[in-house]
């Protein structure tokens, strides 16, 4: 734990063919996703002992904190934001530059960095009274390093302004990652060098840099799976991957990954042919890949339930179940179920949830949407379906905007209705995911909540988790350690507010976003659900690390 304070700058039944199939996919995947990081988590990162059973912790967390208010942001690095904060265990300026060397598919290191493809900014904005719209031809030659995100001119790119998105797939981040050495971002990312660059102005302009000044900020935070958003809303409430029985005789049976045999790793799908050979010539593109050989769902698939992309014209309230893009219901535990098997009341707010309900989303003036239908992981469970009691208690519309007028989660805060466990997902527009939205709006929206939680009557006994989902495909220095099959991904941040937050530190203790879920589960002595248990044993196996539960961050004794 660094101090700055004086720095004002349930799985799915398996056959025995099936067993097989997953214990052998699980060991080459375990044993090639992040070979060599346990060397370097050992000599990097705070080892920290899980939940240890200590009564008088225990006993304080049940008089220090009564409701913990999860707010989960979108598809940023550590890096990419917080690069230089002051304290940190490994700063980006601090790294041996030889250490953040791209290579190409065939293993070389690329002289320069490729174009942004597509473009940094490629639709025309107004921002700061200034027009930004940085296409393919106006960046091009960075050098093969880290960089400050500018303009063609040279200037800082403000913070609001939206740059192209940058794919976060399942396969994709593993290869990324290459072991821990994290030098495959660009050549099997699809955006170039954009993949490289990170905020410069965050230390002046960033309202999370000021939260995360007076509070706590975690810089070994990992994202719980590899991978995209859907993936880590799923471990964010159940510590797994979804599973889709009999995929194969399914509508999805096309997006099945096929795993290219010239790979040793096994991590890799097939190309298609006109996948670039180099990351100078262009993207790599994949064949589909949405499922796990054995049917676990890694990447983006839409929920069973409406809101969602498609719609059932005979059955209200459902999906299309004959689309390849919707999957089955699920129906293994999740978070919700372990706090109400305890009498524990809880949350889901999501911003826009009523509008999209309704069929309609807000888009803003660049078109983006309000509302994404694979950032709801609890419509994905049959025992949160339509015309459920749960559904309607517990999944609910978190309004839009920043007034307790219209949103619904910030009246709540004023009223002191907040449940003890409660989870914020900010409408599309406010959540920081590149391509539809931008760092400003979504740093501003965050600081409008956190100021709410603190002038709100539950605000002495609460603790408060800040986090992004995943890393949006941007690059990250410090390697995830060894976990299982599904993760621990790239570094994302974390910051903790709390009156009883160790304030004006830096937690250096390992963290990934199945914490959030041991910190909960500790707290209110649940049952642990069984993805979390895998994890710790998979961690403890190969590094000698067993993920924190958010305890070390927090004054209790």
């Amino acid at each position: 734990m660094t101090d700055h304070s004086d720095d004002q700058n349930d799985k799915a039944p398996l056959n025995a063919d099936r067993r097989a199939v997953l214990s052998g996919l699980a060991a080459v995947l375990g044993a090639a996703t992040v070979e060599g990081s346990a060397q370097a988590a050992s000599s990097r990162h705070t080892a920290a002992p899980a939940a240890p059973t200590n009564p008088d912790i225990d006993a304080a967390l049940r008089d220090k904190i009564e409701t913990v208010v999860v707010i989960f942001c979108e598809n940023r690095s550590f890096n990419n934001l917080f690069a230089d904060f002051p304290g940190l265990q490994l700063p980006l300026s601090a790294i041996d530059p030889a250490s953040a060397i791209q290579r190409d598919r065939d293993g070389t290191p690329l002289k320069t960095l490729p174009p942004i493809w597509e473009g940094m900014v490629p639709d025309k904005q107004v921002v700061e009274h200034r027009e930004f719209e940085i296409t393919e031809k106006d960046i091009t030659g960075l050098a093969n390093a880290p960089f400050a995100l500018k303009t063609p001119e040279g200037d800082p790119l403000p913070h609001g302004v939206v740059t192209r998105d940058l794919i976060h797939a399942f396969y994709n981040n593993q290869l990324q990652i290459n072991g821990g050495k994290n030098d495959g971002f660009v050549a099997w990312g699809d955006s170039g060098a954009l993949v490289m660059g990170h905020y410069g102005e965050t230390s002046a302009k960033l309202r999370l840099w000021s939260i995360a000044r007076d509070y706590v900020l975690c810089d070994n935070f990992f994202m719980g799976a590899f991978g995209g958003s859907f993936l880590n809303h799923q471990y964010l409430v159940t510590a797994r991957a979804p599973f889709y029985p009999n995929a194969d005789k399914s509508p999805v049976k096309d997006s099945i990954t096929v795993i290219d045999p010239a790979d040793p790793k096994g991590l890799r799908p097939m190309q298609r042919e006109n996948s670039p050979a180099s990351a100078m010539e262009g993207p790599v593109k994949f064949v589909a890949n949405v499922l796990t050989p054995d049917f676990y769902a890694v990447n983006t698939m839409g929920p069973p339930y409406s809101p969602a992309w498609t719609y059932d014209e005979d059955k209200p309230g459902y999906a299309d179940a004959t689309s390849p893009g919707t999957l089955v219901p699920q129906t293994h535990k999740t978070i919700g179920d372990m706090l109400s098997d305890k009498g524990v009341d809880w949350a889901w707010y999501s911003g826009g949830w009523a509008t999209a309900l309704a069929g309609n989303y807000t888009p803003d003036f660049l078109g983006r949407p309000c509302f994404q239908y694979h950032h709801q992981p609890l419509n994905y469970f049959a025992q949160f379906g339509p015309g459920t009691p749960a559904r309607e208690h517990h999944l609910r519309d978190g309004g839009e905007g920043e007034s307790p007028r219209t949103n619904k989660l910030l009246a709540d805060i004023a009223a002191g209705k907040l449940p003890p466990v409660t989870f914020y997902k900010p409408q599309g527009n406010l959540n920081m995911h590149a391509g539809y939205s931008d760092v400003e709006a979504g740093d501003q929206h965050v600081a409008v909540v956190v100021d709410a939680l603190r002038r709100g009557p539950q605000w002495n006994k609460m603790m408060v988790v800040i986090t992004f989902d995943e890393n949006g495909g941007w690059w990250d220095h410090v390697a995830p350690p060894k976990g299982d099959r599904w993760g621990p991904g790239t570094r994302v941040p974390a910051v903790i507010v709390s009156p009883h937050a160790k304030k004006g530190t830096v937690d250096h203790t390992i963290y990934d976003t199945g914490s959030i879920l041991r910190f909960i589960t500790r707290r209110w002595g649940l049952e642990k659900l069984p993805g979390l248990k895998e994890r710790e044993d998979a961690m403890m196996a190969a590094n000698g690390v067993m993920p924190g539960d958010l305890t070390a961050a927090l004054n209790l004794v």
